[in-house]
């Protein structure tokens, strides 16, 4: 008789396709906002951790859009599921190839588009990448290298293009599990970084351009 595993999700996982139904279901129309974290707990029964894991993971996949300050909006009734779907099968060389392309236009419209709260952003998360890779924790300096990277995807004024790249992203991390041993790479490549986002800093295209080009090929 043949056996089926059974799959076990984490609360997080429960509230977000709970979350995904209403949404599909119209109770949490589309642009409509999404009930207080509060709210959430006391529908859902769990804690603020388990709101906050569900809303980050339905924010990657397409379904909300937390806007700061302001609360969190529902954006699609469909998500991305199927390009994550097509992403998954698809091999690292055209993911990366992808990504490549996709990275270089986002960093050419960040250098024009950058906010102030955009650079805080990538300032933090290359903080965080520099001191994770002097620890030699290599989950938390991928976190933050796909996180100075998205936030780089954030400043370029094209929502497609964020919402693409944000995608990709999560299967580079991935990859990166699976290639790198150590932060060494990363304490290489952490000027390079910090001089990617001086460039974008000045508005100097070209020169930002370039920098990512080397960082690419060093991957």
């Amino acid at each position: 008789m043949k056996t089926e595993a059974i799959v076990r999700r984490s609360l997080a996982e429960e509230v977000a396709a709970a979350i995904e139904e209403k949404i599909k279901l119209g109770e949490f129309p589309v642009e409509s906002k999404l009930p207080t974290e509060p709210e959430l707990m006391k529908q859902f029964a769990v804690g603020r951790s388990s709101i906050r894991e569900a809303v980050k993971y339905l924010s990657q996949s397409g379904y909300l859009n937390v806007q700061q300050g302001l609360g969190t909006f529902v954006k699609s009734s469909t998500g991305h599921h199927a390009l994550d779907s097509k992403i998954e099968k698809a091999n690292f060389n055209d993911i990366f190839e992808v990504r490549h392309v996709l990275e270089l236009r986002i960093i050419e419209k960040a250098a024009l588009n950058r906010t102030a709260k955009g650079l805080k952003d990538m300032a933090q998360a290359l903080k965080n990448r520099a001191k994770y890779a002097e620890m030699g924790n290599l989950t938390a300096c991928v976190n933050a290298d796909i996180a100075f990277h998205s936030a780089i995807a954030e400043s370029c004024g094209n929502s497609i293009l964020t919402a693409l790249y944000t995608t990709l992203s999560e299967h580079v991390n991935k990859f990166f599990m699976t290639i790198y041993k150590d932060t060494v790479p990363f304490l290489t490549s952490q000027q390079q970084h910090e001089e990617l986002m001086l460039a974008i800093k000045d508005k100097e295209v070209k020169k930002a351009v370039d920098i990512a080009n080397r960082i690419i090929q060093q991957l």
